[in-house]
């Protein structure tokens, strides 16, 4: 049970914290560049300062909240350095176009990738294999020549034989 100084205070540092509303936007203001995060800012301060209690003194109040909202900014920084926030990107429905994912768009394409993999097979085994190990594992051409033994230029050269030869075959799956 509260007696009633307790009470008195925690009303006192009620008064204190909503009269600290607008200094503490002005100051997230400065603080974020996304305007729409202010408010969930203030709110989290307010959640905090309700869930320690009051402060045993009211003296410094005002120094307790703004404590309380530079530990807020910095967990949220905290948050966004490890979900790496500022790298994600909005999705724009326009950047992606018509998206549609009806059954004859999805047959189309098993249609032309079961022809890819056809045309892959029916490359010289060499060539399909230098051209898996850079298309699909990625490694550079030097990688590939060390590994399988060969020159860079006989690399670069089964490439060219690889995408020559899947190019012949797109044009004969159209």
């Amino acid at each position: 049970m509260t007696t009633p100084e307790e009470t008195a205070r925690a009303d006192a540092f009620a008064k204190q914290a909503s009269a600290m509303r607008g200094p503490l936007v002005a100051y997230f203001r400065r603080r974020v560049r996304n305007a729409s995060e202010v408010e969930d800012l203030v709110q989290e301060v307010f959640l905090r300062l309700t869930v320690r209690g009051t402060p045993d003194t009211l003296d410094h109040a005002s120094s307790y909240i703004f404590q309380t909202a530079a530990s807020v900014l910095t967990d949220r920084h905290r948050r966004r350095t490890v979900r790496h926030a500022d790298d994600h990107v909005m999705l724009d429905p326009e950047t992606l176009g018509d998206q549609d994912f009806d059954p004859s768009r999805i047959l189309a394409g098993k249609q032309a990738l079961n022809a890819a993999a056809a045309a892959l097979m029916t490359m010289p085994e060499r060539t399909r294999a230098i051209f898996l190990l850079k298309r699909l594992d990625g490694l550079r051409h030097q990688a590939i020549a060390t590994q399988l033994g060969i020159s860079v230029s006989a690399v670069e050269k089964h490439m060219v034989r690889a995408i020559e030869h899947l190019m012949a075959h797109a044009g004969d799956a159209r």
